[in-house]
Order: C-alpha cells, then structure tokens, then sequence
C-alpha cells in the first residue's frame, strides 16, 4: 500500500491520537490537528518515545478557529479523517437548547465547513477520501445522550450526501462508527450534565440519568481494537462506506432502526425503560 498523507482533526486525545501514531507507525505522513497547544507536548513525548517524529507533523487546529482552519488549508493532503467532537448529556425535554446548538456546530456544521476546502482540493485532482468519525449514536439512541446523538444521525446523512454527490468527481466518503470505547470521552460527556442540572426546578431525576450512564460506562471496550481497525481502515483504497465496530454492533444497530418502524406512539424499546 503506498503511503499517504492524512490529515486528522481531534489529534490530541483518545481515538484520534491512537490513530495518529498507529498510522506513522506504519509509515504514513500525519498531520495531526491538535485542539490547544498543551496537546502537543504530550503528543510529542510520545512520538519521541516511539521515533516517529519524522512522519508526523503537528498543528494546532481548533475547526472552529478561522486561523487555525486557514493555516491547516495550507497542506496537500490524500485523506481528512474529521475525528474532532464533543457532546453533552441530559434530558433533551430540559437541556438548555444552546447546548445542543454547540453540538451541532462542532460535531456537523464545523465539520462539513472545515472538509468543503479539501473537497474542492479532491475534486480538481479527482482523487481523495474524506472520513467522518461518527458513532452507532448516529444509529440508534441512548437515554440522555440525544444531543449527540442528533450530531452524529445529521452527521450520518452529510455523510451519505456527499458520498453520493462526490462519487463522479473521484473523491470517496466513508463514516467509521465505533461503539463505547474507554477513552474517558464518555465519562465526560455523561458528569457534564450536573452543570446546568437542578433537581429543584427539572422533574428528570437526576438518579435515572447517573444510572443511564452506569450502564454504559462500565460496559466500555479497550480502546486499542478500534485504533487497530481504523489504522487499517483510513489509508485503503476501497473498504465499506460504513464501518461499525465492534462488528457484533451492525446488527444491534441494524435490529434497531428496524424496531423503530414496529413501535406505536405509546411505546418505547424494553432496554429503554
């Protein structure tokens, strides 16, 4: 497989950074797109450590920094995977709707307005890829989780959109889904509710959403299986458009958006009561 360069939003932690060095590892040329500048002393001590320093050249990239976007629009890249997000829990009937804006700002509009530069770059060269880190939340749905899982169903279909539009001009469009991994993202995202939450003015308690959360937290994986995969996945030259991992949740996802069209009005899945 020849070598690439690929550019990775959301570099600094977790997912993208296992990918990051997965992918210089195995000899590719990374941009990687950290959110503020403390991320690269980290993520620098690592390559160090792993001599890989050569095939990885760090920048700072906030999507939503005009700045940070022009200077990253200064590379000739093959692949974009947009792996940057964020998300907050809570009740949807009660959230504070800014936050759910916030959501989809970064995790769907940011996103698309930051790939559309490089789809132009693609579709003059008639060649490149780009990937959208979405979720089986952009599936399915988790109790006190829906602003994120609204990015990740809109992000879906931005997704499926410009595969569909971009296929005549050379350029593929893939989406990687990965399950609950621990990456400490989840963690974050379910504690993040208590910011606003008042247990004096919601009639949401907020027991049943700490208990919502147990139940996803301590069912995460490691989050090295998913690395390995995208790692694989990225630089191919064909590989499916959607890819869900672990590979038992396409069929969790798939029975899932079947259930929907059984379900009255009255009703709700069992594992969401």
């Amino acid at each position: 497989m020849k070598n690439k360069t690929i550019m990775i939003t959301g570099a600094g932690s977790g997912l993208g950074k296992g990918m990051v060095l997965g992918l210089a590892k195995n000899g590719h040329h990374v941009i990687a797109g950290v959110h503020v500048w403390e991320q690269k002393s980290k993520l620098l001590e690592e390559l160090e450590r792993k001599n890989l320093m050569d095939n990885v050249k760090i920048i700072k990239l906030n999507i939503t920094d005009d700045m940070d976007c022009l200077n990253a629009y200064s590379y000739d890249i093959d692949i974009l995977v947009n792996n940057a997000g964020m998300g907050y829990s809570g009740p949807v009937a009660e959230m504070p709707v800014g936050l759910l804006r916030e959501v989809m700002e970064i995790n769907v509009f940011s996103s698309l307005e930051f790939s559309q530069p490089f789809i132009k770059q693609m579709v003059d060269k008639k060649q490149g890829k780009i990937i959208f880190l979405s979720s089986i939340a952009g599936l399915t749905t988790s109790p006190y989780l829906g602003a994120y899982n609204a990015s990740k169903h809109a992000l879906e279909s931005i997704a499926q959109s410009l595969r569909d539009e971009l296929h005549e001009f050379g350029v593929q469009v893939a989406t990687i889904n990965p399950g609950p991994y621990e990456t400490g993202f989840n963690d974050r995202m379910y504690e993040n509710f208590m910011q606003w939450y008042d247990d004096e003015i919601f009639f949401t308690s907020a027991e049943k959403i700490k208990d919502a959360s147990k139940q996803l937290l301590e069912n995460q994986f490691d989050p090295q299986e998913m690395i390995d995969k995208m790692v694989e996945i990225v630089p191919k030259k064909s590989h499916p458009f959607r890819t869900i991992f672990p590979e038992k949740f396409e069929k969790k996802c798939k029975e899932y958006q079947n259930a929907q069209y059984e379900l009255n009005c009255d009703e709700i899945l069992e594992s969401k009561k």
